[in-house]
């Protein structure tokens, strides 16, 4: 298998084959983000990918998910998605799903009907970084993407078959408002019935731009009292319609979440509101990672 860079995969992916479709990240401006920097986006040659897989049907006996890496393969048009869809189709019968990074800005470039001909072709599940709920917050890190955008992105991909897990971050406002962050966000994860939610907490590693933000003090981390407590108030009012399964058990997070919104909501703020008493629940910082 032939990669280029360093590879960047959800925890839920752990298990997964991971093939390279692109390289780096269409966007790539995130102020807080340092996963594709060194990268200059390009489409890699399908025939390429092709290859890959080949090579992984004769190493492994069983594959049974596949990952598509890089930062947003929804990007591709559907001519080259669907011929590395298809391909694994006919060699890897036994895979039970095939998911992707992709933006909420792609997914709404595409029509209906060509995402329900890759959910037809076994694209089952997109990543989508949301980050906030907050108009300011997008703005400020660079997202790239609207409050709106990201809503109507997610809401299209559900609507033609294709789940979502949504990823937010908790601490990225900062000191700076962040209960508007935590509200906004709440609101969103309600507005756009997304299948999967999860949450990490803000970490700045080089070469995140924010980092020089940080380091000229224009910039604060929240401490780990205040995440539980802008997490907590985000509970308040993430109350989605549609059942929708919620983790925060990422390596960056100080508490480990894990239910059904918005079933467990109140479970989750008193749990939270329980470790905001005791500091020895929250996982020692030695311990947090990306």
């Amino acid at each position: 298998m032939r990669y280029i860079g360093n590879i960047y995969r959800p925890p839920s992916e752990a298990y997964s084959l991971l093939v390279q479709v692109t390289i780096g990240c269409t966007h790539n401006k995130c102020t807080f983000c340092n996963m594709f920097k060194e990268k200059q986006f390009r489409v890699r040659d399908p025939q390429e990918v092709l290859e890959d897989l080949a090579w992984a049907r004769q190493k492994y006996r069983r594959v049974d998910r596949i990952f598509l890496c890089d930062g947003d393969a929804l990007c591709l048009t559907n001519s080259k998605l669907l011929v590395i869809l298809n391909y694994i189709k006919e060699h890897f019968p036994e895979c039970e799903r095939v998911t992707a990074y992709g933006r909420a800005s792609q997914a709404l470039r595409k029509t209906d009907e060509e995402l329900q001909e890759l959910r037809a072709h076994g694209m089952t599940m997109v990543y989508v970084g949301a980050e906030s709920g907050s108009a300011r917050v997008l703005e400020k890190v660079n997202k790239g993407e609207t409050r709106e955008e990201l809503i109507e992105g997610v809401q299209k991909l559900e609507r033609n078959g294709i789940q979502t897990s949504v990823t937010f971050i908790s601490g990225l406002s900062g000191q700076d408002g962040w209960e508007e962050h935590a509200i906004e966000t709440g609101k969103m994860i309600a507005e756009m019935n997304a299948s999967y939610v999860s949450l990490l907490t803000l970490m700045l590693e080089h070469p995140a731009p924010m980092l020089e933000e940080l380091r000229n003090g224009t910039f604060q981390y929240l401490t780990p009292e205040q995440v539980l407590q802008e997490t907590a108030l985000m509970m308040e009012y993430a109350r989605p319609e549609k059942s929708c399964v919620f983790r925060s058990n990422h390596a960056s997070n100080y508490v480990s979440l894990r239910g059904n919104l918005p079933e467990d909501n109140d479970r989750f703020i008193e749990e939270l509101h329980r470790c905001m008493k005791n500091r020895g629940m929250l996982k020692d910082e030695r311990f947090r990672a990306l």
